[in-house]
């Protein structure tokens, strides 16, 4: 049909008023949402990894094994897989605002709880309790940002908060070293300060979610009545899109694809991110012999590169549209990593090695969790959400424990590094395939 000029014009001006509302009522959900989500992680991340600093001093002080520190940093995965998919469901029946909060308050105690580990017996038993208490929070963040991001941005919206990941190690790195030179003040260990001093964030952060998050657009009182009304009609045609797919909670959880996104996590991210996460540490002193400060400063290069490559790789992803290929070739990197470790002949190259496969690990994450949300919606996302995280955090288990196993029985990483390869090797194959599954797919292919 041809439209006369100057209809032709009324059409152009409208379309080009609409993406500029677009852009300015994501522009600023973004700044509202996106800064303080991305505080949330780097404390929530962490809280759960600052044992791989406390086990340069408190493995010697409290006389753990390689194979009990594995386990017992890896037992935190366990408490949290068990409970993320009733965490997440509760979650969706009362409100992101005061679940997140709940959830920031009573992690935070126990956190700081773990400065009373007196042994292997206390250790597990305080890491359990600690992954039971912080479930359903990454996924109830994943679940809460689909409420306000159309899908083509969701990519770049989960990097931005999810690069606290590397950050966590950028700066938490350094102040864990600084901490652990508190030893002998007031009587404590050093590693009884990191615990405490890096617990008692997340409770003051909790209160703060009862007061800066709302439950839903509809409630932002602080966006303008045309971008409210904008993005809810934009979120509610996607979710009547997604609906096509009559997914409800119980079909979400025994799908297929759903299970299959839970192995793919697993084994392109989870099993070699909590590895490294919760070994690198000790991984760095013993290829580099250096204080425990340096190994901090040292242990933020990994992560520096790593943030950058979240946030190029989930930009790229969006911009195709493309997300199983992004997927594919960060394992492929990641794998190539882990090699690179294992025969390097020198501590430079091992670092820059170590860097690589983290990068080729995280990156994975802003491409991956849009996945879900192109087939979920409602109580459906909240639940297959929280079992995806749960079965991708058994590599949270696996992944340190293993390694403890290995090291404890060598006496070096190198057989480590070869194991932790196999993994994003069986993700990126996992990865090839379901990007032929229909439900992954854009309705326009």
């Amino acid at each position: 049909m041809n439209l006369g000029p100057s209809t032709q014009e009324s059409y152009d001006a409208r379309i080009n008023r609409e993406r500029l509302l677009g852009e300015a009522t994501l522009g600023a959900v973004t700044r509202r949402l996106i800064p303080f989500f991305f505080v949330l992680y780097v404390v929530s991340f962490l809280d759960r990894v600052n044992v791989g600093f406390a086990a340069l001093d408190m493995n010697r002080d409290l006389n753990l094994s390689s194979a009990v520190y594995g386990f017992g940093a890896g037992i935190f995965f366990l408490g949290y897989s068990l409970f993320e998919v009733p965490s997440n469901l509760i979650l969706a029946r009362t409100g992101a605002r005061r679940w997140i909060a709940r959830i920031m308050i009573s992690w935070g105690l126990l956190a700081a709880g773990m400065m009373f580990v007196n042994g292997p017996v206390s250790f597990y038993i305080l890491r359990f309790l600690l992954g039971i208490a912080e479930a359903g929070f990454f996924p109830g963040m994943i679940f809460y940002l689909s409420e306000w991001f159309p899908a083509e941005m969701r990519a770049r919206a989960i990097a931005r908060f999810m690069i606290a990941i590397p950050v966590s190690g950028i700066i938490g790195g350094p102040i864990s070293g600084v901490l652990l030179g508190f030893d002998g003040w007031f009587g404590l260990h050093g590693w009884q300060w990191l615990f405490l001093l890096e617990g008692i964030p997340a409770v003051l952060l909790g209160v703060m979610v009862l007061y800066c998050l709302p439950e839903g657009p509809e409630r932002a009182s602080w966006l303008q009545a045309e971008q409210r009304d904008w993005l809810v009609q934009r979120l509610k045609a996607e979710r009547v899109q997604r609906e096509h797919h009559g997914y409800t909670v119980l079909k979400a959880l025994s799908s297929r694809i759903v299970w299959q996104l839970g192995l793919l996590i697993f084994l392109s991210i989870s099993f070699g991110q909590y590895a490294l996460s919760l070994w690198l540490p000790q991984i760095i002193s013993a290829f580099s012999g250096l204080s425990k400060i340096e190994i901090g400063l040292i242990s933020a290069i990994p992560n520096l590169v790593t943030a950058v490559a979240m946030v190029l790789v989930a930009s790229h992803s969006d911009r195709t549209g493309e997300r199983c290929l992004h997927i594919a070739a960060g394992s492929a990197v990641a794998v190539l990593g882990f090699l690179g470790c294992a025969f390097s002949p020198s501590p430079a190259l091992s670092l820059v090695f170590l860097s690589a496969a983290s990068a080729g690990l995280l990156s994975s994450h802003g491409p991956v969790w849009p996945l879900p949300s192109k087939f979920l919606s409602g109580a459906a996302a909240a639940g297959g959400i929280a079992l995806i995280n749960s079965l991708a955090n058994i590599g949270g288990f696996a992944g340190p424990y293993i390694v403890g196993l290995l090291n404890q029985a060598t006496g070096d990483f190198r057989s480590s590094f070869l194991i932790l390869a196999l993994a994003p090797l069986g993700g990126a194959v996992l990865a090839l395939r379901l990007r032929h599954a229909a439900v992954l797919k854009d309705p326009q292919q």
